[in-house]
Formats: C-alpha cells, structure tokens, sequence
C-alpha cells in the first residue's frame, strides 16, 4: 500500500508507559516537511501524467492526419499504374489520314508524362508523413518510458524516504528506550541506596535508642531494688517498733491490772500519755 500524504497526516503513535518518547514539535515539523515533499512528489507524478495524456493526444491527432492525409494522395497513385488512356487511343483505325492520327499520338504521352510528373510529390509526401508518424510514435514511447521510469524511481524514492524515516525513528525510539531504561535503573539504584542508608540509621539510631532505653530501665530496676531494700529495712524497723510497743503495752496493762487488783481502794495513778508512747 503507497504512503500517502493523508496517512502521515493521520498517523497516530502509542502513547509510551512511563514518558513521551519524542519532541511533539520535532515530530509534527518533522511530518510537515514529510507531507510537503509527499505532496510535491505527488504534484510531479500528476504533471507527468497530464503530460504523458497530452503526449497520447498529440500522438493520436497525429495519427489521425496521418491516416487522413494519403487519402487524396492514393487516387492519383492508384490512376497513375493506369496508364489505360493509350488503349483509349483508338482513332487508329483511322490509319487513312495520318494527319489526324499523328496528332493525338504526341497528346496521349503528354498527358501520360503529367501524370507521373504530378504523382512523385505524393509519395514523398506519404514517405514523409510515415516518418513523422514513427518519429511521433518513438518520441511518444520514450515520453512513456522516461515517465514510467520517473514514475517509479520517485516511488521507489519515496519508499526508501518512508523506509529511512521509519528506521531513524525506530532507532531514535530504541535508543531513547535504553536511555530510559538506563536512567530508570540509575534512580533505581539510587533510591536503592538511600533507602539502605535511610534504613542503616534508623537501624542505628533505634539500636542506641534500645540501649539508651535499657540502661534507663536497669536504673530504674537499680533504684527500684535500692527503694526496695530501703522499705524493707523500714519494714523491719516498723516490725521491731510494734513488738517493742506491743510488749510495752502488754507490760503497762498488766501493771495497771495488777494495781488495780492489789489496791481497790487507792486511787490510781493517772495514766501518762507520755510514757505510754515512748520507745
């Protein structure tokens, strides 16, 4: 199928995944020169077809004269084989009078020798015509072929301008590919490795923070056992207080029990406060 300005025109190109592949402008002024050459290859190739339709008229025109021309030409070439006046001659019966007779005969060859004298134009002219009419037709044919081989070296050229111009721009898309892909596996590489070098200090700074954290946490377990033992020692020493207490007071009970029981009439002696909560 020929590539027509109309299908450059209308040419649609798929969309790439990632980014545009090429220049949109470029692209578009580059199909405009495309188009302008296609257009003019395609005015050329109609100019010579009009040339070539004039040519054929000419040629045919010419044909027809030709064939119209040696119409006049061929009676007098088909009277002038007749040279039948000399039979017409037939006043030689009258051989009597020589007179009479010696008179014609110098006539008929007369007219006999007008008659060849008038038909030589004529075949020159047919021998001309003929030529002119092959000249035209040779001239026609080589206007044909030159127009057939013009013809097919500006489609030929036109193909290998189609052909040259879909392999730039495949080579063009191959290389902006692999352009891509290398710059695609570069960001790759490089989020790769900030991503590992984000990841090692997170990694690093969570470590620190883990052992910030555990040595807090031993403190506190340090501080806790020390505030242990502190009320454990508190505890004894709140334990020791209460038996001292208790015994004191089982004492002062027992005491009070035994003065009130040894002398019912004394008045006892007031309870002191003080004494009753001293160590």
């Amino acid at each position: 199928m020929a590539l027509t300005p109309e299908d450059v025109v209308n040419k649609r190109f798929q969309p790439t995944k990632f980014r545009e592949g090429y220049d949109q402008d470029e692209v578009d002024d580059f199909l405009d020169e495309v188009v302008v050459e296609l257009r003019r290859l395609g005015q050329e190739n109609e100019d010579l077809r009009q040339r070539l339709a004039t040519s054929d008229s000419k040629a045919e025109e010419m044909q027809r004269t030709a064939s119209a021309a040696p119409a006049p030409v061929e009676a007098p070439v088909a009277a002038t084989p007749a040279p039948e006046p000399e039979p017409v001659v037939e006043p030689e019966p009258v051989a009597a009078a020589p007179e009479p007779v010696a008179a014609p005969e110098p006539a008929a060859p007369a007219a006999v020798a007008a008659a060849p004298a008038y038909v030589a134009p004529s075949v020159d002219e047919t021998t001309s015509t003929n030529n002119l009419l092959q000249l035209a037709r040779r001239l026609h044919e080589e206007h044909v072929r030159e127009g057939i081989e013009k013809r097919d070296a500006l489609i030929a050229e036109g193909h290998a301008t189609a052909a040259r111009i879909v392999s730039e721009a495949e080579t063009a898309q191959k290389a902006q590919v692999e352009q891509f892909e290398n710059e695609h596996r570069a960001q790759v590489a490089q989020v790769e490795a900030e991503q590992k070098a984000k990841n090692d200090a997170f990694e690093a700074d969570f470590a620190a923070r883990q052992q910030k954290i555990e040595t807090e946490q031993r403190a506190q377990v340090e501080r806790l056992d020390n505030e242990r033992i502190g009320l454990e020692h508190r505890i004894d020493d709140l334990r020791t207080f209460e038996r001292d207490y208790r015994s004191k007071l089982k004492s002062y009970i027992e005491g009070q029990l035994r003065e009130f029981e040894g002398d019912a009439s004394s008045t006892p002696e007031p309870v002191s406060a003080q004494g009753f909560g001293s160590n």
